[in-house]
């Protein structure tokens, strides 16, 4: 980075709060635009003056309504100019912010709000508030409800409730009586307070909230934008959740540090056309969300003319082998990728991230090989977020880059082959998880968080390499060693595989239960012929099956023979977050597979070719479904044979 970028980057000594640059940027740069969002298919611009304004009487609002400094205020929707306002403001006031995934289902967000005790919830729109109106009786914390979308909300009738516009008209009423109240509280404000709550994941029991004190989270920040810059004339597109601390980094920290511009999609259904129409200069995908495209892609070949499908295979092809010598194909380009990186918006993009869970290198190839400048991250909530990336012409496809300058990794009790616990501090690091001081002091050991992933550095270039979870590291009866998301990951490159879960642990040989990826899998079947109804129907058709055993038998050849999968079978739904087998951010609880998919994993493990499957499963709407099955099983060796070797 430049020493003229840095010297127009804000002092985040002195503005040590959210509210405290935002402030800044409103007073030194008032007419430069902060944020966009698409609404009814018009990008609506909003300056940093917008932003403060807005901000200052959203803050004012909660103060006149009693919310205090400790106080919690808890945001619910999708990402919108709104999550921010409403983060930002309770932070002026020396509140916390708790931010809530707007999927999550009643009960996940009753416990978050009572264990938080958050007086205030701001709310999107009217699905939000009925979920929050169907939980009041579990939540007594909970004094007021602000929403933002009115539509539909004239039928409500709670003291509770109030819209958006009128806690706004409440700020302006206590700005005029009061004019120097709002600068007093955000002066108050400091560095080491608490600002963010943020939730981990959970992949094994409820979320922990991770304090964050805004003052080191910014530092951190500062940190990663000096291993990754970004620059006011950056587009950033704002599409994976807000309570994530990854998109805390981006779409608030960096942000208000750097000013790119952050920009807000219509919604889900139009986020790639969306994307393309900014054609941001920098993206955070999750693990998922790269797979789904690059299936996406080759799904579409599947429709594409004779003709097509040659030119893309033979564009994939010396693309591949101009990656593997470390060059870039201009036939390639010309033939596929160019278009190919048009159409997904991707044209501008000077830097590309994922991170949050392994990303498997047939992937992260399919995008290196398109021009797609893709680099993996490695870091936890507790430690601020990423703090480790692949330098720009560094880029291992195994590991995930070197730490930040502020960041120390070591690896706790290696074996023979320097494999052990990653541990690791740095100067983002949190003050502990709100109300646990025992889960703080098990994880947090002098200084040090002990992150519970097993990984190494390499010698030659130093680099990390993150193996698995220490915990789903798994063994079987042989004695073999093996890391189930190494496998799955290879399996979900296929565009065919939405979700995999390798089982083995104290078994025999190794196993798999995969979900097709129902789009895709849907639109080969229609061109095959194939009849069916649902999900269910298409997962259990033979073709289906054939083709799914083509798929792990090609994995397979990519695997010592020890790790081969001798079984599989089709699961008749997909794996959901609704239904506890996914975390929020897709993370798979291996626990809640094994006990809830109990009878099919013993039947896996046995001589029968078929397990027979009665049972209920409830849609988000609260509707349910009987599903009556037979699931086959599919043997792609001889198991004794593998379990004898």
């Amino acid at each position: 980075m430049s020493k003229a970028l840095i010297a127009n980057y804000p002092d985040i000594k002195k503005y040590d709060t959210f509210p405290k640059l935002l402030a800044y940027n409103a007073q030194q740069w008032p007419d430069e635009v902060a944020m966009r969002e698409k609404e009814f298919g018009i990008w609506n611009e909003f300056t940093w003056r917008d932003y403060h304004t807005t901000v200052k009487q959203m803050a004012l609002g909660m103060y006149a309504m009693g919310i205090r400094r400790g106080d919690v205020v808890g945001v619910i929707g999708d990402n919108r100019p709104e999550w921010l306002h409403a983060e930002i403001a309770a932070h002026a006031i020396g509140a916390m912010s708790l931010g809530i995934y707007q999927d999550s289902m009643n009960q996940e967000v009753a416990y978050l709000i009572n264990y938080a005790e958050a007086k205030l919830i701001m709310a999107e729109d009217e699905e939000q508030v009925d979920k929050l109106l169907e939980i009041t009786e579990e939540c007594p914390c909970v004094k007021h409800i602000a929403y933002h979308d009115p539509r539909g909300m004239r039928k409500y009738e709670d003291d509770r409730l109030m819209s958006q516009e009128t806690l706004l008209e409440m700020g302006v009423k206590l700005d005029q009586e009061q004019p120097d109240l709002y600068d007093k509280l955000v002066a108050e404000g400091k560095g080491e307070d608490v600002g963010v709550l943020c939730t981990t994941s959970g992949t094994t029991s409820h979320p922990k909230m991770a304090m964050l004190q805004t003052g080191p989270f910014l530092d951190h920040c500062s940190a990663y934008l000096r291993a990754d810059p970004k620059y006011p004339s950056d587009d950033y597109v704002s599409m994976l959740p807000l309570p994530w601390i990854m998109e805390q980094v981006y779409a608030v920290a960096q942000s208000l540090i750097s000013r790119i511009t952050v920009n807000f999609v219509e919604g889900t259904e139009t986020m790639m056309s969306d994307m393309r129409e900014i054609g941001p200069t920098f993206v955070l995908l999750a693990p998922r969300i790269w797979e789904s495209i690059s299936a996406d892609v080759k799904s579409r070949m599947m429709d594409a003319t004779p003709l097509k499908q040659k030119l893309y295979n033979y564009g994939m092809k010396i693309g591949m082998e101009a990656l593997e010598r470390g060059e870039r194909s201009p036939l390639a380009h010309f033939l596929l990728f160019r278009a190919l990186k048009d159409r997904l918006g991707f044209t501008n993009l000077r830097s590309a991230a994922t991170g949050g869970a392994a990303l498997g290198p047939d992937t992260f190839k399919f995008f290196l090989a398109m021009g797609v400048p893709l680099r993996q991250l490695y870091g936890q909530t507790e430690l601020g977020g990423a703090y480790t990336i692949h330098a720009e012409n560094d880029v291992d496809f195994d590991s995930v880059g070197l730490p930040f300058d502020n960041t120390e990794i070591r690896i706790h009790e290696p074996d023979d082959q320097g494999v052990g616990e990653i541990v690791a501090r740095n100067s983002g690091m949190f003050l502990g998880y709100y109300k646990d001081e025992e889960a703080s002091k098990k994880d947090v050991r002098d200084g040090w968080m002990y992150t519970g992933d097993a990984g190494y550095i390499k010698k030659d270039n130093g680099h990390l390499v993150v193996i698995d979870r220490i915990k789903d590291i798994a063994t079987t009866t042989n004695n073999i060693h093996f890391s189930p998301q190494f496998i799955e990951n290879k399996l979900k490159f296929s565009p065919f595989v939405a979700e995999a879960v390798i089982l083995g642990d104290k078994k025999p040989y190794l196993t798999a239960i995969i979900c097709i990826r129902y789009g895709i899998v849907a639109k080969w079947a229609e061109q095959k012929g194939i009849a069916f109804t649902n999900y269910t129907s298409l997962s259990t058709q033979e073709a289906v099956y054939d083709l799914l055993q083509k798929e792990v038998e090609g994995v397979n050849a990519t695997l010592p023979e020890a790790h081969k999968i001798q079984r599989f079978v089709l699961l008749y739904k997909e794996l959901d977050a609704d239904d506890g087998e996914l975390t929020r951010t897709r993370k798979v609880r291996r626990s809640v597979i094994s006990e809830k998919y109990k009878e099919i994993i013993d039947a896996i493990y046995s001589d029968t070719d078929s397990v027979h499957v009665d049972t209920m499963i409830t849609f988000q709407d609260g509707t349910k479904s009987r599903i009556v099955t037979d699931l086959k099983l599919i043997s792609l060796t001889d198991p004794s044979s593998s379990a004898a070797a």
